[in-house]
């Protein structure tokens, strides 16, 4: 029995099997978990839909997340069908391509700074909202993914770098918030992998390879390290963690300063 056997959980948003959304619904699915998805426009559905029938899941439901009105959809439809919600899983993250190039001066204008944070963050307290009346009752966990870009320049992050930085600012006024309701929310820094979501951040092959150098792991992390780590920080076993940001990122944050391989010893 896995530990989050009895448990049912909104993935908000799975963009393809790359993404690391997806990565948490497997582990989420493995562990036992009930799962329901979002998915944003049409062409997006063709990918979730099969997704989701592959590890049983009959809820997949249309999602844009700056529409107020889509967010109460999602939540009355899942408040019909399940009654309740234990896990929340907010996936979320855009920025305009133009904004993720260049130097970020240049590169962010007012329109980009807007929409990187309406979508990446404000849509987490939206759905946090639309969320806790169903998890009435119950030791409900929220979670969110953020990016060391939220506390450290990072090339070409711009404007997604501000909006992670809200992000996460954003995780401790709600844990603050929602928890003497029993909700707990928490957020995962991964490191870079390759999932679509990153594609449009330039120098992205650079970043995997200097993390790979760096890292105290001399890896990447995967879909499966950040998923792993997702549905612990989901489930019972991590039932006294909140307000948190998780790094899963082989250690990277941690470091200071490192030498190019032929300079060490």
């Amino acid at each position: 029995m896995g530990f989050l056997t009895g448990k049912r959980a909104l993935i908000v948003c799975v963009a393809n099997e790359r993404s690391i959304a997806w990565g948490i619904a497997q582990a989420m699915h493995r562990e036992g978990a009930e799962l329901a998805f979002t998915y944003a426009g049409d062409k997006l559905r063709e990918r979730v839909a099969p997704l989701a029938a592959s590890i049983g899941s009959r809820t997949v439901l249309p999602l844009d997340v700056t529409s107020d009105a889509q967010i109460d959809a999602v939540f009355a439809a899942l408040r019909a069908d399940w009654g309740q919600l234990d896990v929340l899983v907010h996936a979320v993250a855009f920025a305009p391509r133009a904004a993720l190039a260049g130097g970020f001066t240049e590169s962010t204008s007012r329109e980009a700074f807007a929409i990187a944070h309406d979508v990446s963050s404000y849509s987490l307290t939206a759905l946090a909202r639309g969320a806790a009346p169903l998890m009435q009752g119950r030791p409900g966990a929220i979670l969110t993914l953020s990016y060391l870009g939220a506390v450290r320049a990072v090339p070409s992050y711009n404007a997604m770098g501000l909006a992670k930085a809200s992000l996460e600012a954003n995780v401790r006024f709600l844990a603050a918030d929602l928890g003497p309701r029993g909700i707990r929310v928490n957020g995962i820094s991964a490191g870079p992998i390759k999932p679509l979501a990153s594609a449009g951040v330039a120098g992205l092959r650079k970043m995997l390879a200097r993390v790979a150098e760096a890292s105290p792991l001399r890896r990447n992390v995967t879909q499966e390290d950040v998923g792993n780590a997702a549905a612990f920080l989901c489930s019972p076993l991590a039932a006294g963690i909140t307000g948190e940001i998780v790094y899963v990122d082989g250690g990277y944050s941690t470091i200071g300063m490192s030498f190019p391989p032929e300079a060490e010893g």
